[in-house]
């Protein structure tokens, strides 16, 4: 994001970068740095820790990292596309389901390496931040649905991340244990 510095130290400003608008730029690099940490948070995990749901538990890490995905993709198609992927379900949007509500439609995740979901959430992320820099922040103050509008979807995508990502943090905790 930051083309001059280092990226860790751009990580700790809130600075829009090209070729964002400033509302919208601003709104990326709080993604960024919520990804950054959601990052560090699973780092290293094996396949049996991102399966692994310890007792007071409901899900696994690695169906967190799917969730935070599917949650990405589903305001993709909300925001950018105006149409809700589920009502009635759309195919491309299926492999999303189960991680979208937590296994109670579709599967549950399981089995799924580090790599194979990290690089979900890019290539997912990849897509949300080529839309963005395509639209300005005109568009990010229109509305979404109901009294949502645009800037509250992705400030709610970047929230749910950091939700679960703090949610990771106790389940490797847990792990410990």
């Amino acid at each position: 994001m930051c083309p001059s510095q280092d990226e860790v130290q751009c990580l700790y400003r809130i600075e829009p970068q090209p070729p964002y608008t400033p509302q919208i730029g601003a709104l990326v690099q709080m993604m960024a740095y919520a990804r950054h940490t959601t990052l560090q948070a699973a780092e290293g995990l094996s396949v049996a820790e991102l399966d692994a749901v310890p007792a007071n538990f409901t899900n696994s890490i690695g169906m967190l990292l799917a969730h935070i995905a599917a949650t990405d993709r589903i305001y993709q198609y909300l925001s950018f596309e105006g149409v809700d992927p589920v009502e009635p379900l759309l195919p491309e949007y299926a492999p999303y389901l189960g991680a979208m509500t937590f296994g109670a439609e579709g599967e549950r995740v399981r089995g799924r390496t580090l790599d194979e979901l990290l690089s979900n959430l890019a290539a997912v992320r990849a897509v949300t931040l080529s839309n963005l820099a395509e639209r300005d922040d005109a568009w990010l103050a229109s509305p979404l649905f109901g009294d949502a509008n645009q800037h509250w979807a992705w400030f709610h995508v970047m929230e749910d991340e950091v939700s679960h990502r703090g949610q990771i943090r106790l389940l490797r905790k847990a792990l410990k244990s």
